[in-house]
């Protein structure tokens, strides 16, 4: 896993000059291309110790990387001491920063990036460019890079810049965007469309598209998609059922507890996928 800031030591010391007096560090490292997704820790939850309980752990140079954050570390050390110490801040204040976005006031900020679309659109047509929130994988840091989940078709996506893509996902953790749609209740997206209703919709409440059933002339249409549908399921060694079955599923969770309405949604899901599997498995065996 790549470091969350693309910055470079080098940076870090020729913006020294040009920042206020006061939070150099952190106004540096928030203006470094590629941190974008980050917002702001106030110092005083980084300066309450209790807020960085078990940290120390996580962190290598806690003390040091502690310093440089808030802007104590002393300027005598060597090059490559303060490189490893550079390294290790990033680490820090993004595993702060993970505690921080769940806080009131962390998600207060979040909610402002979150309005100016800050961390991309959901590149999905039906979704009309809904705004995305960074959510983590795993809580634990150097395990999967953040992806960005999208409040209407609740999934998720890479990020489209590879600055963005490298960000380390516990840097925002897995409970963040569930979270912040539970404080924020009436930012979460209908599931209609904006500008076209059910009526218009362009597929409407026909039959999808190659199921020709019930349709003037196509009667055998049906016959014929299931005959064309063996075929293709019996010409190739590849099984579909077991390709299904490995598929990965995202599952919202909030301080590591699925989320009570989606869990009974993929509950549901479950269900119909283990129908599904065993339908193609008895297809797979030419049952009829």
């Amino acid at each position: 896993m790549d470091d969350a800031s693309t910055g470079s030591d080098s940076d870090y010391s020729n913006s020294v000059g040009s920042c206020p007096p006061e939070r150099v560090w952190i106004s540096w490292f928030l203006s470094s291309k590629g941190n974008e997704y980050f917002c702001e820790v106030e110092e005083d939850y980084i300066l309450d110790r209790f807020n960085l309980t078990g940290l120390n752990t996580e962190v290598q140079h806690y003390a040091q990387a502690l310093d440089l954050i808030t802007d104590n570390l002393d300027d005598d050390l060597d090059d490559e001491v303060r490189g490893t110490v550079e390294i290790s801040a990033r680490l820090l204040y993004g595993l702060i920063h993970q505690r921080w976005i769940v806080t009131s006031r962390g998600l207060a900020k979040m909610l402002e990036k979150y309005k100016k679309a800050d961390f991309g659109r959901c590149p999905r047509v039906l979704c009309h460019s809904q705004p995305l929130l960074p959510c983590g994988l795993t809580d634990l840091p150097y395990e999967k890079p953040v992806k960005l989940y999208c409040p209407r078709c609740e999934d998720l996506y890479s990020p489209k810049s590879s600055r963005h893509g490298s960000i380390d996902g516990a840097y925002f953790g897995s409970t963040f965007p569930h979270m912040f749609l539970m404080v924020y209740p009436h930012m979460i997206p209908t599931k209609a469309s904006p500008d076209v209703g059910p009526a218009s919709s362009p597929y409407g409440t026909g039959p999808l598209p190659g199921n020709t059933a019930g349709a003037p002339g196509g009667g055998n249409g049906g016959a014929a998609a299931n005959s064309g549908r063996n075929a293709a399921v019996g010409s190739t060694n590849v099984s579909t059922a077991a390709a299904a079955a490995k598929a990965d599923r995202y599952i919202p969770k909030v301080f590591g507890f699925k989320v009570n309405e989606i869990a009974k949604l993929q509950r549901w899901q479950g269900a119909v996928r283990d129908r599904q599997i065993t339908r193609l498995e008895a297809l797979e065996r030419g049952d009829s």
